[in-house]
């Protein structure tokens, strides 16, 4: 009798059976639960290898019956375990069945075409209210009159300039002694290695097996996509003989708006208003990318100070595939302040206005005078420093001249 018959029921066996009949379990399991057949059974892969591990080895064997798990942890069994993968590997002679797995994965994925990328202009508009846009796209699709052969049935032979290697080889002689090959696609068969002959080629391909095609795709643009993202049609690449076609790609490009800029699925605005407007409140309506009208208001005696953020929720950008969930529109209020004000309005503002703060002139200060400041002709100024500076240290006539024999 056995103490627990866990990994025997994991197996699938039961206990006291023969080293085939556990070998013949684990392998039909192993099989069915490896993770290039199954990605989500790891958990189980992993279980059915420990349970073979320790059933398939004698002394494993007598240590998990008389005492079960716990025997194997308390005799420094249990945290010894191999990793699933490289059991696999030996079981299965050295991994040829998983490499048989990864090739297949690589020659399907070999036999396929080039994907065509093409990039289209949308506006800022467009991914607010989705939109469907046609883009006409040409490409490669396999000839219907000689149907991909290039010609007549049969035509096919070796090509002469490479002898059907496809490549040609180039000896050059760089000095003595001294040879480079440059190896180079042949262009008679374009690296196939084969051709058909001039007078047997399809009229309508020239031999090539692909004609170019006109066609028109009808591009949806969702609501709430976002600049960058692609939109894929699967197969729709350039057709060639005996391979997959590839996708065609098309990654969306955000043209700039005018007056909004989108930051994720927040949009912001930034508002210009008047000082007597930050001071004394104002009302304005902000146009939204799908033509609404919004009113916003700010009440006498709100300040609006320059730079201050306020945002309206949920009239920012759609979110993607749940449209009817905004993000916010964010407001940037941007105060023109006037260049000069009327004597005359000095009075009344100094009474609508907080005091000033009282100002203690010291003795022996001096009166000075502000000037404008501008970053830009101080830049140029001190360029046109630099330039005398260099002439002042060759001084005049010592620029340095080529020398001339």
């Amino acid at each position: 009798m056995v103490k627990e018959t866990k990994f025997y029921d994991i197996l699938g066996v039961k206990p006291g059976c023969s080293q085939d009949d556990l070998k013949k379990a684990y392998r039909k399991l192993a099989l069915k639960y490896h993770p290039d057949k199954n990605p989500n059974e790891g958990e189980k892969f992993k279980q059915i290898s420990q349970a073979y591990e320790v059933l398939s080895d004698p002394e494993k064997k007598r240590i998990y019956d008389q005492g079960g798990e716990q025997a194997l942890k308390e005799g420094g069994v249990g945290g010894g375990f191999s990793s699933p993968m490289d059991l696999f590997d030996m079981f299965f002679s050295g991994g040829m069945l998983r490499l048989k797995f990864v090739v297949g994965r690589a020659r399907r994925r070999e036999r396929r075409g080039k994907d065509v990328v093409h990039q289209l202009t949308i506006t800022l508009e467009e991914l607010y209210k989705g939109s469907v846009r046609k883009l006409a796209v040409q490409k490669n699709v396999i000839c219907d009159k000689c149907e991909g052969r290039g010609g007549k049935k049969g035509a096919v032979e070796q090509c002469p300039t490479c002898k059907g290697t496809g490549m040609q080889v180039q000896v050059q002689q760089l000095g003595p002694g001294m040879l480079q090959q440059i190896q180079t696609v042949c262009p008679e068969c374009r690296g196939q290695g084969e051709r058909i002959n001039p007078k047997d080629r399809c009229k309508q391909c020239q031999g090539k097996k692909v004609v170019r095609d006109r066609k028109i795709l009808e591009v949806h643009v969702d609501k709430g996509m976002s600049d960058g993202q692609k939109i894929i049609f699967n197969g729709e690449g350039d057709q060639e003989p005996d391979l997959e076609p590839g996708d065609i790609i098309i990654v969306l490009d955000e043209k700039e708006h005018p007056t909004f800029k989108r930051s994720g699925n927040d949009l912001i605005l930034r508002m210009e208003i008047q000082l007597v407007e930050a001071l004394c409140g104002f009302q304005k309506v902000i146009q939204t990318l799908d033509d609404r009208d919004l009113v916003i208001t700010t009440l006498p005696g709100e300040v609006i100070k320059h730079g201050d953020v306020k945002c309206i929720l949920n009239e920012g950008m759609p979110q993607y595939k749940n449209p009817f969930e905004k993000g916010r529109l964010i407001v940037q209020f941007w105060v023109n302040f006037p260049k000069t004000l009327p004597p005359e309005s000095i009075p009344a503002l100094e009474n609508a206005l907080p005091p000033r703060t009282e100002c203690i002139i010291p003795d022996t200060a001096e009166e000075v005078t502000l000037e404008d400041f501008d970053p830009e002709q101080e830049r140029r100024r001190a360029q046109k420093n630099a330039y005398d500076e260099d002439d002042e240290m060759h001084g005049p006539g010592q620029r340095v001249q080529c020398a001339t024999n």
